[in-house]
């Protein structure tokens, strides 16, 4: 499906908040976002809006809010952990604080967190080393 088409304003900002989060726009977000928003732009744009709201809480700011769901995504197993662990990290989280999160979303899912984790900071760290030079 590639990028999302039809030069939508809504759906060209609310991608470009994901690049600017994450540094791409997942594949998994891309497809929500170029089929939701031709099938049912006004859907989309609540999405956001609530998504936009919920991760930027006068209360925290943004390195707290990614370690927060990180862990809660760790918790779940989720693979989305990952994203959300990118994001942590580009919001200034060391390693240190993401082992730390994962050690606590092992203290009450066990062993399957603490593997889900290591291989999560693991494939993240690949990520960096891999990512070219910013400017």
């Amino acid at each position: 499906m590639g990028e999302p088409q039809g030069g939508d304003q809504a759906v060209d900002r609310a991608a470009q908040t994901y690049r600017d989060m994450l540094g791409f726009l997942p594949p998994r977000v891309q497809a929500r976002l170029h089929v939701t928003g031709a099938l049912d732009p006004a859907i989309l744009e609540l999405q956001e809006k609530i998504r936009t709201h919920a991760l930027s809480p006068a209360c925290f700011d943004d390195k707290t809010v990614q370690l927060l769901v990180f862990g809660m995504l760790m918790a779940g197993l989720s693979d989305a952990a990952t994203i959300h662990g990118i994001a942590a990290r580009r919001a200034g989280a060391s390693w240190e604080e993401m082992q730390a999160v994962v050690s606590l979303a092992y203290l009450f899912r066990g062993v399957s967190a603490a593997n889900r984790g290591a291989d999560v900071l693991a494939e993240i760290a690949r990520r960096e080393a891999e990512a070219p030079a910013q400017p």
